[in-house]
C-alpha cells in the first residue's frame, strides 16, 4: 500500500506532504531527501523495516533502490543481504539480535545468480572470471607491487594493491573474527573477487549498487574505470574513434533503457563497449561472456588466436567463431566490404607487432639472459624496463588502437613508440654482447661480476 499523500503512479509524494499543502507552482525539490516518504507495496515486515531504517541513516541507498528494478518489483535489502546462520560471513544487525535472521554486508555473485543464473553462468566462462585468480601465481607481479612499489614496508607495502590492483582485478575477501570483511580486502570494486561462499565475480562493478542500472552498464564509462591508462587505454582509444566521436556528440539523446536483446541500432547511432562485446544485436543474444566475440588475445606478450575452453587460459574462447559474431555486430551498421577490410587492416597491425617487434625483442632478451647480462632487479635494468614497456604498454596500445579504430593510439602512442623502444633494445643488446658486461656496476642476474 501507499501511504497517504503518495502518488500511486510513481510512488512519490503528491501535493499534500508532511509540511502541509504545496503552494501552486512550487517545486517539491528532490523527494529522495524527504524523510516523510513511505514505501509500502506488499513488502514483508522485515523488508519494510530495512527500508525505513536505511532511509534515515543511509538515504542515498534508498534513493537508488527506489529507482531500481529491484524497487519496482519489491526486492528489498533483506532479499539480497540475508544469509544462513552458519554462513562464514553471517552477522546480526543490532535490531536483529535474538532473532534467527542473519545478514552480511557482502552480496556475492551466488546471491545475484539466484535470480540471474544465465548471466552468472556466462560470466563464469569469461575472461572477467579470472580477474583475480590469474594474479595468484604471479610472483613477479607480487614483487613489483609489494617490494618495489610498496618499498617492502613492513606495514604499508599492500597500499598499491589495496588502492590499485584489487580495485579492478578483485581479491580474495577475508573475514575477521566477527564475520565481517577485513579492511585489507574490502571494499573493492574488482571484477574477479573471490567471496567467502566460494563464488567469483562482482556484479556491482558494472551495475553499481543500489540502482543496478542496465543503462549505466551500457555506457562506456562503466568499462572505463578499469580499461584505461598506459597499458590498455581502451576508453581513450574509443574516444579517439569515430564511434566515440558520435557518442560524444549525441550520446545523451540515445535510448539506453530498452530491454535486453531489444537494444539495437536506432536506440543508438554508434556502438559502445557493451554493444560490441555483450549486447543482443540481430541474431546475437545478450552475453555476459566478454570473451565470446574476440579473435585475438591483445593483452598478452604475443597475440595469438583464441582457441581454448579453459577459463584460466589467456586464449580463452573460439577465435574464428568470435570473429564471425563480431562481424555480425559490425554489419548491423556497416557493409560487409567495409567490415572485412577493417579487420584486414587491424589484423595486419597485430601480425606486424608479433613478427617485427615481439619475436626479435624476445630473442634479444633470451640471449642476454643466457649470457648472464640481465640485472637481478629488473626495474633497475634499462633493457628489462624497455622490454616490459615494449609489450605491456606500447605493444598493447598499438594492437588495441588498431583493433578498436583509434588511429592516434595505433600510431603515435603505439608503433611510433614501439620503434623507439626497439632501437633502444638493439643498442643495449649489442653493447652488452660485445663487452660481456652490463653498463653499470649492478650485479648480473644469477651472480655478481
Amino acid at each position: 500500500m501507499l501511504a497517504a499523500g503518495m502518488d500511486p503512479a510513481y510512488g512519490q509524494a503528491s501535493a499534500e506532504t508532511s509540511g502541509g499543502q504545496q503552494a501552486a507552482g512550487e517545486s517539491l525539490g528532490d523527494l529522495s531527501q524527504m524523510q516523510s516518504i513511505v514505501i509500502d507495496r506488499g513488502l514483508t515486515p522485515l523488508g519494510k523495516s530495512c527500508v525505513e531504517c536505511h532511509k534515515q541513516h543511509n538515504p542515498g541507498i534508498i534513493s537508488d533502490w527506489k529507482r531500481s528494478r529491484h524497487g519496482h518489483v519489491g526486492v528489498t535489502c533483506i532479499d539480497c543481504h540475508q544469509v544462513p546462520a552458519d554462513a562464514p560471513n553471517a552477522t546480526q544487525h543490532e535490531s536483529l539480535v535474538g532473532t534467527d535472521t542473519y545478514i552480511s554486508v557482502l552480496v556475492s555473485p551466488d546471491t545475484c545468480g539466484r535470480c540471474h543464473p544465465r548471466e552468472q553462468e556466462q560470466f563464469n566462462r569469461s575472461g572477467h572470471f579470472r580477474g583475480y585468480r590469474q594474479q595468484i601465481p604471479k610472483d613477479d607481479l607480487h614483487a613489483l607491487v609489494h617490494r618495489h612499489e610498496g618499498r617492502g614496508h613492513p606495514e604499508l607495502s599492500a597500499a598499491p594493491d589495496m588502492t590499485g590492483c584489487m580495485q579492478c582485478h578483485g581479491t580474495e575477501i577475508k573475514l575477521d573474527d566477527d564475520g565481517r570483511p577485513t579492511a585489507r580486502t574490502w571494499p573493492n570494486s574488482g571484477i574477479g573477487s573471490l567471496y567467502p561462499d566460494g563464488s567469483t565475480g562482482n556484479c556491482t562493478t558494472c551495475h553499481t549498487r543500489h540502482r543496478f542500472s542496465l543503462a549505466e552498464a551500457r555506457h562506456p564509462a562503466a568499462c572505463a574505470s578499469c580499461h584505461l591508462g598506459p597499458d590498455h587505454p581502451d576508453i581513450e582509444v574509443y574516444e579517439n574513434s569515430k564511434h566515440g566521436q558520435i557518442y560524444a556528440v549525441e550520446g545523451d539523446d540515445w535510448r539506453w533503457d530498452s530491454a535486453p536483446d531489444a537494444w539495437e541500432p536506432g536506440d543508438y547511432r554508434a556502438p559502445t563497449c557493451a554493444t560490441c562485446h555483450m549486447s543482443g544485436v540481430g541474431e546475437l543474444s545478450v552475453t555476459h561472456n566478454v570473451s565470446e566475440r574476440l579473435y585475438w588475445n591483445l593483452w598478452a606478450k604475443r597475440s595469438d588466436v583464441r582457441g581454448s575452453d579453459d577459463v584460466m587460459s589467456p586464449l580463452l574462447g573460439d577465435g574464428p567463431a568470435g570473429r564471425e559474431k563480431m562481424k555480425q555486430v559490425c554489419t548491423a551498421c556497416h557493409g560487409e566490404l567495409h567490415t572485412d577490410n577493417f579487420f584486414y587492416q587491424a589484423d595486419a597491425a597485430v601480425q606486424l607487432y608479433n613478427e617485427a617487434y615481439w619475436e626479435p625483442a624476445k630473442q634479444m632478451h633470451d640471449e642476454l639472459a643466457a649470457a648472464g647480462l640481465l640485472k637481478e632487479n629488473p626495474w633497475k635494468d634499462a633493457f628489462q624496463v624497455t622490454f616490459y614497456h615494449l609489450w605491456h604498454h606500447e605493444g598493447r596500445r598499438a594492437r588495441h588502437g588498431a583493433m578498436m579504430a583509434g588511429p592516434d593510439w595505433a600510431h603515435w602512442h603505439g608503433f611510433f613508440q614501439l620503434q623507439q623502444s626497439f632501437y633502444t633494445l638493439e643498442q643495449i643488446h649489442a653493447a652488452r654482447m660485445a663487452s660481456g658486461e652490463i653498463e653499470s656496476g649492478e650485479p648480473k642476474a644469477g651472480g655478481g661480476h
